[in-house]
């Protein structure tokens, strides 16, 4: 009996590991998460504004912004905000 309850708190006890190790971000040590466009939208208007953006990105620039607004609209789509947050078009910090 004693072998079957030690048997069983090692079990529990690896699966809890596991289930801890499945919950560890993907985003890299030392790197940003990068926030949802559903997130950065607040007012859920379908387009990020560039005072949204900056909520996010508080050293993003009014240039930065406008390059990453390809249609010029004044707001990012979803998949200008997905080409900004990628990387591909960096927001700028103010120096």
């Amino acid at each position: 009996m004693n072998k079957i309850v030690l048997s069983t708190l090692i079990v529990l006890g690896m699966s809890g590991a596991a289930f801890a190790q499945e919950n560890v971000s993907a985003t890299p040590q030392g790197a940003e998460a990068v926030p949802e466009f559903a997130t950065v939208d607040a007012d859920a208007s379908g387009g990020v504004t560039l005072e949204e953006a900056q909520v996010a990105w508080p050293d993003l620039t009014a240039e930065a912004f406008a390059a990453a607004d390809t249609d010029a609209n004044g707001e990012l789509s979803a998949e200008e905000f997905g080409l900004l947050s990628s990387g591909a078009n960096t927001p700028a910090t103010a120096n």
